[in-house]
């Protein structure tokens, strides 16, 4: 566990200091940062060469802290979210406290609420949300391990996080829904 604990206070200092960190996420291998952090958002943007105007997923580690982030959240949202048997990240309306960049042109924000252990002792101690994209240059494939992610993602970020490295398991980006105001679900992807 000490490999655990040291990528966590490593990741930690470089997340507080505007810093990206390339991590293992309960889904694909992901490019992170404070989500409430308008400049290390931009940098998010820059390595991935990606448009601004492309909005970037969010991760919680619990489904109570929707209510600082998103202004009127389903009342049974909680419910909804149990009933997921994936990872599933929602698109929600009306984006709170986080960083301008991260919100889509429309005020939705998509957010995930993870399970994966690392990840959400990560966002717990951080107190903070987390941006997770996945670690590509824009328009390249999704990397299904840490193999797969590019030098130039690697060399681009301030920490890469070891834990889980050695993973080979494929993984595949997460499912994405919206909820809309009739309780119903559009799934976008």
């Amino acid at each position: 566990m000490m490999e655990f604990e040291n990528d966590m206070t490593a990741s930690l200092q470089v997340l507080r200091t505007g810093g990206l960190i390339l991590y293992p996420t309960d889904t694909i291998w992901g490019i992170g940062c404070d989500a409430t952090d308008e400049e290390a958002v931009k940098k998010v943007y820059a390595l991935k060469q990606r448009p601004e105007a492309k909005s970037l997923v969010i991760l919680l580690a619990d489904v109570k802290d929707l209510l600082k982030y998103v202004s009127h959240p389903a009342p049974d949202i909680a419910d909804i979210l149990a009933g997921f048997d994936r990872p599933t990240t929602v698109i929600y309306e009306g984006a709170l406290d986080l960083a301008p960049n991260v919100i889509n042109s429309d005020g939705t924000v998509a957010i995930r609420i993870v399970k994966d252990t690392f990840c959400r002792h990560l966002i717990k101690r951080l107190r903070k949300p987390l941006v997770s994209t996945s670690a590509n240059i824009s328009g390249a494939p999704s990397p299904a391990t840490f193999a797969d992610v590019s030098a130039e993602i690697r060399n681009g970020v301030d920490h890469v996080v070891s834990w889980r490295q050695d993973d080979t398991t494929p993984a595949t980006a997460s499912r994405i829904i919206k909820l809309l105001k009739d309780g119903s679900v559009q799934v976008i992807r």
